[in-house]
């Protein structure tokens, strides 16, 4: 038998079909367990799921957070020296109460000097001082660079603090730094063979107007006096003779250094520390 199914017919099918799967997903949703999950996923496909109202409480989970340790490491020196990190040498140095000057008498490093003097002092006052020079003085290759007060600066803060300073000369000692070298504690002033000492004059590096240029040159002249004077006073010889002998650039090896009185002995590696 044939059944016959007209548009009417048809709606009013569809209409009920709509209701019966409304009230199935509303009774689906009401009945599901609250654990999170949504409810669209325990109804079958196709069917259409009603929102629910929003939960009036939310549980918000708190995240657990572990706090980072942070532990200090101590590079080690045990061991093949290939495996280890570079160590801080200057500060190893340093810790030996050893100052070393290799640059040129800047600012810079005028400041670093006195520092370095200063806190050692502070930290014992009976303990020598190493002073390591290897440097070219205020100038270099004829160019200058700093102030002849840069090494009065450093010569007043050696005879100021109280340790003694022992003067060693590695590499270059010329002009300011061969000055700074003589005036080490009597005694203690050494060179190692390859050293080059030498003495000389100040640089003039003013330039202006003629009136200025006399206001210089006095000035020039007072700082070849006092350059003079402590020559003299640490050499051991007149002022005349060092100012003979500083007419032109006088160069020194270590013995010739001790003949003349600028060092006390050459530290061939088996002498002892100055």
């Amino acid at each position: 038998e044939q059944w016959s199914v007209t548009r009417a017919d048809a709606g009013r099918r569809t209409r009920r079909t709509n209701r019966m799967s409304l009230a199935a997903s509303a009774a689906a949703a009401r009945v599901a367990p609250r654990n999170g999950l949504s409810s669209r996923r325990r109804v079958a496909p196709g069917a259409v799921v009603l929102r629910t109202a929003p939960r009036s409480k939310t549980v918000a989970r708190s995240a657990v957070y572990t706090p980072l340790k942070i532990q200090a490491v101590i590079p080690s020196m045990q061991g093949d020296a290939a495996n280890q990190s570079p160590p801080d040498l200057p500060s190893f140095i340093f810790k030996e109460r050893i100052v070393y000057l290799g640059m040129t008498l800047v600012p810079s490093v005028t400041e670093l000097i006195l520092a370095e003097l200063l806190y050692l002092q502070y930290e014992d006052n009976a303990k020598p001082i190493y002073l390591y020079i290897n440097s070219t003085g205020t100038s270099r290759e004829g160019q200058k660079y700093g102030y002849d007060t840069e090494a009065f600066a450093i010569y007043d803060t050696m005879k100021y603090v109280n340790p003694p300073v022992h003067t060693v000369a590695v590499g270059t000692a010329w002009g300011e730094a061969a000055m700074l070298l003589a005036s080490g504690e009597k005694g203690h002033r050494a060179a190692l063979p390859s050293a080059s000492i030498m003495i000389k004059q100040p640089i003039n590096a003013f330039r202006g107007q003629a009136t200025e240029l006399e206001i210089q040159r006095a000035e020039i002249r007072n700082t070849k006096r006092q350059t003079l004077e402590l020559l003299s006073k640490g050499v051991g010889k007149t002022y005349e003779e060092i100012e003979k002998d500083i007419n032109r650039p006088k160069y020194f090896n270590p013995w010739e250094a001790v003949e003349y009185g600028l060092i006390d002995q050459v530290l061939d590696g088996k002498s002892k520390k100055p």
